[in-house]
């Protein structure tokens, strides 16, 4: 590491210099503490008894050499504030930490792990994340955590046979309350002990690259955990944080970062390649980016050009380093460019218009839908403007909102309608896609990080074949080009039906040599449309399949010539393959006509 850059904020590599690491004979350790009196290490090695670190210069960095140590061993260093106070502290550039309610830092030689990913390539496309909670997604028969490498086999298994491309896993950046989900962290350089240590979710990571699993983590970059054992006021002084609690302090609880401080910045920047270089990952999705452009989150008190600028330097610097890790922003403003390289420079900004949107609409009456249609349509015309996620998250499952499932218009069966059609039109609107545990098996209870999804649903049938209708889509998905590879090209998706009058609509997506349709029928009433092209039109799916809980077998589901009479049961929809050799859709010859 280069001192100079640490101190301009310019640099992606200070956890190679503070820290713990590994000598030939010892370990030597390195804290920045600038405005502290004296600083000693304590830990396993050395019976906790406190020896004194030296200052180098006047940078404010204290060093200390010791020939004792071992994998594993627990430290702190001992911050003497300049008014006497003294406080134990974890390592802010710790790579491992104790298991929770115990804080220490750990010893860990991350060259004990050797990958064998060479050959995985990053970014298989399309992009369809299937977001977990590691937690909560399985327990074991007592009802405790499984261990990164338990995870391993039922982890890859499922998501290979589901057809997701990637997983997001939600923050795993050290953290004191089981309640915060993660988000609220003490260590941002230590992976959580509470699934087992650093070599285990290296090899979790490793395992899902050979079966061709991207792998992608939440991470925190806008605040800090309250704790006094962490980064709040280090060294008796905001070091970290603002020194006003009017922008220092979060609704969240929690403490905003200064990014006006460069050693901040470079303290961050550096976490963030440190996790995706040292866990090989193939993205970060970073939470809150709106509590960044503007103070305390709010627009009226203007942008935070701080923290603007360190944006924009951490992800040019990352691209730079890392080609094709994907830098995804959860981001609620309307803040122009967040995923351009003259604004935020992030890869993708999840869609939150998008998903309150649809969500609202699936809950209305079919009546209702009629003046509300906007909700379904406005999204495209504001889509071309950033790069986007369709996101169904944990946000949207918690807090007394209702699972996906429960949030769909109807009574029981119509709701597994509902949440069918849901599905397959996310499929086919543009932009990159992310659902939530549990969705796809049809969750009623809310979801609760204390306890495994419940994976008992799929003992009835009509979970099972929901299940097995998020599948198929998802296969279907990977399968046809069209749905995903140009979406930013206005020409591959456009509206047909769209005028909604009795409750029908359609998208059609095509490339130079695909063309998908999709009708959906919102309405509580048969509706009979005629065919009318020279192409032949395939069936792909219906969501009124028997084999989705429906009332059409697949085998009698006949391919569609020029004048052939379509059925569109109630709360369902059909996806078709024009098969375009045959003839061509043209802008001013529609496909379907209503017939009666």
């Amino acid at each position: 590491m280069d001192l100079h850059d640490f101190f301009l904020g310019k640099s992606f590599d200070a956890y190679t210099y503070f820290g713990a690491h590994p000598l030939e004979n010892g370990w030597v350790f390195r804290v920045y503490a600038p405005c502290c009196k004296e600083v000693y290490l304590i830990g396993d090695f050395n019976h906790w008894q406190p020896a004194k670190m030296s200052q180098i210069g006047l940078t404010g960095i204290y060093e200390i050499i010791i020939s004792e140590g071992q994998n594993f061993d627990c430290y702190k260093y001992r911050i003497v504030q300049k008014d006497g106070k003294v406080l134990d502290r974890s390592d802010p550039y710790g790579y491992m930490s104790e298991l929770r309610p115990h804080n220490a830092s750990r010893l860990i030689n991350l060259n004990h792990y050797v990958f064998h990913d060479t050959s995985y390539q990053h970014q298989p496309k399309p992009l369809n994340i299937y977001e977990l909670h590691l937690g909560s997604w399985l327990r074991n028969k007592e009802g405790q955590w499984l261990n990164y490498r338990d995870l391993v086999e039922p982890l890859i298994s499922y998501v290979k046979e589901m057809g997701y491309t990637h997983i997001e896993i939600m923050p795993l950046q050290e953290h004191p309350s089981d309640d915060s989900w993660g988000y609220q962290v003490s260590n941002f350089y230590a992976i959580t002990s509470r699934y087992g240590n650093v070599y285990d979710f290296m090899y979790l990571v490793d395992r899902l690259h050979q079966e061709n699993i991207g792998v992608i983590l939440d991470v925190v970059v806008v605040h800090f955990a309250v704790n006094d054992f962490a980064l709040f006021k280090f060294d008796g002084t905001a070091l970290y944080e603002f020194d006003h609690h009017d922008i220092g302090y979060s609704e969240w609880g929690s403490y905003n970062f200064n990014y006006y401080r460069k050693e901040v910045c470079s303290f961050m920047q550096s976490s963030i390649a440190f996790l995706i270089e040292t866990y090989h990952l193939d993205g970060v999705r970073m939470d809150a980016i709106n509590n960044l452009i503007y103070w305390q989150g709010d627009r009226s008190r203007g942008i935070n050009e701080g923290a603007i600028d360190f944006i924009q330097t951490m992800n040019k610097g990352l691209h730079e380093k890392y080609h094709d890790v994907l830098l995804i922003a959860e981001d609620s403003s309307n803040y122009l460019n967040v995923t351009h390289h003259k604004g935020l420079d992030f890869d993708y900004k999840w869609d939150l218009g998008w998903m309150n949107d649809t969500l609202k609409w699936f809950s209305l009456h079919p009546e209702q839908r009629v003046q509300n249609f906007n909700l379904l349509t406005f999204s495209m015309h504001y889509f071309y403007n950033e790069k986007y996620l369709l996101v169904l998250s944990h946000d949207e499952v918690v807090h007394g909102k209702k699972t996906i499932l429960d949030k769909m218009y109807g009574d029981y069966a119509e709701k597994f309608r509902q949440v069918k059609m849901l599905y397959l039109y996310m499929m086919s609107h543009p932009g990159g896609k992310l659902n939530f545990m549990g969705n796809e098996i049809g969750h009623f209870r809310e979801w609760d990080e204390k306890r495994s999804q419940d994976w008992e649903l799929l003992n009835y049938q009509t979970h099972q074949q929901l299940q097995r209708f998020c599948r198929d889509l998802n296969k279907v998905y990977q399968y046809y080009t069209c749905l995903y590879q140009d979406d930013l090209d206005y020409h591959s998706f456009s509206w047909i039906l769209k005028d909604y009058p009795d409750g029908v609509f359609g998208i059609v997506r095509e490339n130079h040599h695909e063309m998908i349709c999709l009708l959906f029928n919102f309405s509580l009433e048969t509706r009979v449309y005629r065919y009318c092209n020279d192409a032949v039109a395939k069936t792909i799916l219906n969501t009124n399949d028997t084999i989705y809980g429906g009332e059409i077998e697949f085998l009698n589901q006949k391919n569609y010539a020029n004048h052939d009479i379509i059925v569109l049961e109630k709360s369902s929809a059909l996806m078709l393959n024009i098969q375009k050799e045959g003839g061509k859709y043209e802008e001013d010859h529609p496909i379907f006509f209503k017939t009666w």
